[in-house]
């Protein structure tokens, strides 16, 4: 990194999870990866290993599809941390967990940021609160590289938070595109208290277009 003041964060989706080859809602419920989810968290780490990409620190979800990705990731560049902290965790989709897109249920799709999903998840304006509230325990931090390992649903409100995007109720808010172990590296001046986003990748990119 040129500043030595900055701070980067790397925000990485979780690998393919049984949760997304069943085409369900999987909110926080406990999916594990699939051996093709295994396969890509370790291919994008070979990568990164490749380039002397390193970390501080790795803050992950502790839902297994994104603690395993983590872990590979640890083993693979030989980093020693990783902090597993639950509000990195997915939104809590309620009572639409488990059950395939497109369930007509109560409170499938709300359209005010005050109701919660699934009629007894998390409303958009809860976890618009926890993705500014992580954001802010990662400036806790000393200045530095850091891996986040998430989810996509998630990460889009961190990603708002550290723009400066407002909520907006769904299917109004603009969205990143994440498939997995898609990440979109983030630089953080304090300086000037400026945020620019670097880069979004996949791994058919990273040769290509490298972000880190």
């Amino acid at each position: 990194m040129a500043d030595t003041h900055a701070y980067r964060f790397v925000l990485l989706r979780h690998g393919e999870s049984e949760g997304n080859v069943q085409g369900v809602h999987q909110g926080q419920a406990d999916f594990p990866l699939t051996p093709r989810g295994r396969a890509q968290a370790r291919q994008l780490a070979e990568a990164w290993a490749a380039r002397g990409v390193t970390f501080r620190t790795i803050f992950s979800s502790p839902l297994a599809r994104a603690a395993e990705t983590a872990r590979i990731v640890a083993e693979v560049l030989g980093i020693e941390q990783i902090v597993f902290d639950p509000i990195w965790k997915e939104r809590d989709k309620g009572q639409l967990t488990g059950l395939p897109f497109g369930a007509n249920v109560p409170g499938s799709s709300p359209t005010s940021l005050f109701y919660p999903v699934g009629t007894t998840g998390e409303s958009l304006w809860e976890v618009h609160r926890r993705a500014t509230e992580a954001v802010q325990r990662l400036l806790e931090n000393p200045p530095g590289q850091y891996l986040v390992v998430s989810h996509g649903g998630f990460m889009n409100l961190v990603i708002h938070a550290m723009l400066g995007i407002a909520p907006q109720p769904y299917p109004h808010a603009p969205s990143f595109r994440l498939p997995n172990t898609a990440y979109i590296a983030m630089e953080y001046r304090p300086a000037t208290h400026r945020w620019l986003v670097l880069g979004l990748c996949h791994r058919s990119s990273e040769a290509a277009f490298p972000c880190v």
